[in-house]
């Protein structure tokens, strides 16, 4: 007997007796939504564990308490089911999508997708969201009737929050919102900005404790000095550390509460009154008020002069750059250097798409990998003292 996610629900929230389904058709799950099968299936999933070893700001191995692509993906998960409750929307969808997000991030962050996706230029490019998806629709290999985890629609849809027109007219239904320009269903809209409110205000608090970014500079940011000065005011002579935490948690409070009156402002004032008329919106409705919108960015702006380019995370992003590089470069080079079964995988790819089939195989390899994983194969190959 499958379980009713309906109770409680908004009009125009998702509800999994109704999805679009699955591309590979299976039987109703037992004792749990379809959704709720969506999320099990991502957290056995290999990508899920491996993301406890891929980078959000610092990598794994500079210390264990800096955030990691997991704990950012469970951090989305919980603020995301909040502010879902609060809006009636479906929180098991929410969950799934925060979870699935960042399944096809490379490993060191953004530097390397850049680093991936410039020698991916000739070859169709590489972005994480539709690595996210070929994940999810291919690449892990659980299950005896298809490939992939075989997932709804709708948390294939929240998965993928970007796409060209080019990648869109080659990826199906899916794809199709970006050509005929509708809106996702609104709980991917709100886990697109769960992962915002999560990264922003995290990487505040992963700068401060590595001491890249001081608390005096984020004084002059509008968001945290206004949290600041009233934990100041009401706890004198609080230590930094409680301090900071005090201020981050409730930098997050002030932006669910903005995102959940806003968004319920705009969706009674559109009179959508069903999922489909969300997608048929001209805009999105989940979002912030404007004065929240420009603090966001403010602060955004910030963490991208102070933080992301602060010599020391410039120097890893350095490092980070050369590693993923030599590896695309070694491989392409020379089959053989990888693993057998991606050997047999690029020889098939190649036979069928060329050099870019060849090329995208390397890819998913590399995307794959964890921090200490890449690096260690990159020692493997170049490091005349490591022989295995």
């Amino acid at each position: 007997m499958s379980v009713d996610d309906q109770a409680g629900l908004a009009p125009y929230a998702a509800r999994a007796a109704n999805s679009r389904g699955r591309r590979h058709p299976e039987p109703a799950p037992e004792y749990r939504s379809e959704y709720q099968r969506d999320r099990d299936r991502i957290v056995h999933s290999s990508a899920f564990r491996r993301l406890e070893y891929k980078t959000q700001v610092f990598v794994n191995h500079e210390g264990d308490m800096f955030r990691t692509r997991l704990t950012h993906s469970i951090e989305v998960a919980q603020i995301g089911r909040a502010i879902a409750r609060a809006l009636r929307l479906n929180e098991d969808l929410v969950e799934a999508i925060a979870l699935a997000h960042d399944l096809g991030h490379t490993p060191f962050g953004h530097s390397g997708q850049d680093a991936l996706n410039h020698c991916m230029k000739d070859h169709g490019g590489f972005e994480h969201n539709l690595q996210s998806l070929r994940v999810v629709d291919e690449l892990e290999e659980r299950y005896a009737e298809f490939n992939g985890l075989n997932l709804t629609y709708e948390t294939r849809e929240g998965i993928l929050k970007h796409c060209s027109l080019k990648n869109a007219a080659a990826m199906g239904e899916v794809g199709e919102r970006f050509l005929k320009k509708q809106q996702p269903g609104l709980e991917a809209q709100l886990a697109n900005l769960a992962d915002e409110i999560a990264y922003n205000n995290h990487d505040v608090d992963d700068g401060l404790r590595a001491g890249l970014i001081t608390v005096e500079q984020l004084n002059g940011i509008r968001l945290f000095n206004e949290q600041h000065e009233r934990v100041a005011a009401a706890h004198p002579g609080i230590g930094t550390r409680r301090l900071v935490h005090e201020v981050v948690r409730r930098m997050i409070n002030r932006q669910v509460r903005d995102l959940v009156e806003t968004s319920r402002a705009r969706i009674a004032d559109s009179g959508v009154a069903s999922l489909d008329e969300v997608r048929a919106g001209s805009a999105p409705l989940i979002g912030f008020s404007a004065p929240m919108a420009e603090w966001n960015l403010e602060l955004k702006q910030f963490l991208r002069a102070q933080l992301y380019r602060h010599y020391r995370v410039k120097r890893m992003s350095s490092k980070a750059d050369r590693i993923m590089k030599a590896l695309f470069g070694a491989f392409m080079e020379d089959l053989q250097v990888l693993p057998p079964e991606y050997q047999q995988k690029a020889v098939r790819s190649e036979r069928d798409a060329g050099v870019a089939g060849r090329a995208r195989v390397v890819a998913d390899y590399i995307a794959g990998m964890t921090d200490r994983y890449a690096i260690g194969e990159y020692e493997r190959l170049f490091d005349p003292a490591r022989l295995t």
